[in-house]
């Protein structure tokens, strides 16, 4: 396997256990940080000795990395150490949310009507706009133009996350139309009838 593909692989990996971290930190409140640790489990536990080792101190970096992003914070309480959710870890928590119902939603019904997003980033914000289509590119949108994306489901919530997160409100629109000319490839691309 090419060094793009091992790179590409441990990147997703990372950023699934720093998803469920995360999740689990928000759903519970607080968790114990010691609790998270691979060998407390017991199914975990029949796991060879490396591979726990390994899951241990990957637990321990994707914390810290949640920290330094500042989606947790520790808090000692009894002599135990706690991670809880921060507003900002919420927020990053709901557009990754929103971000998988976008790529499960092949599997709904379609009403027939096209989610059309254009925008105009000036060039001095052209990282923002860069990462802009990075997102849509990576959440199955297709461009039709430079600054025009199409997507036949509603992903308006995404969207509103996204405007809110890139801080590029009045520069994104987001429309839904019944027709685009010529749309055949759009429809073969989807899987639409």
């Amino acid at each position: 396997m090419g060094t793009v593909e091992t790179e590409a692989r441990k990147k997703r990996r990372y950023t699934n256990v720093q998803q469920a971290l995360l999740a689990t930190v928000a759903f519970t409140g607080v968790v114990l940080v010691a609790a998270i640790a691979p060998n407390a489990p017991a199914a975990l536990m029949k796991l060879p000795s490396m591979q726990r080792a390994k899951l241990r101190y990957q637990y321990r970096t994707v914390l810290g990395r949640l920290a330094a992003q500042g989606h947790i914070v520790f808090e000692e309480s009894g002599g135990k150490r706690y991670a809880r959710i921060t507003e900002e870890g919420r927020k990053a928590l709901l557009f990754e949310q929103e971000k998988a119902k976008l790529l499960n939603a092949k599997k709904r019904r379609w009403n027939g009507r096209w989610r059309v997003v254009i925008f105009d980033i000036p060039e001095r914000r052209r990282r923002t706009r860069d990462r802009l289509r990075i997102m849509m590119q990576e959440t199955s949108f297709v461009r039709l133009q430079d600054s025009v994306w199409v997507f036949p489901y509603d992903c308006e919530d995404f969207i509103s996350l996204l405007k809110a997160e890139l801080k590029i409100g009045a520069a994104v629109l987001y429309m839904v139309v019944e027709h685009i000319e010529n749309d055949k490839h759009l429809r073969s691309h989807f899987g639409l009838k």
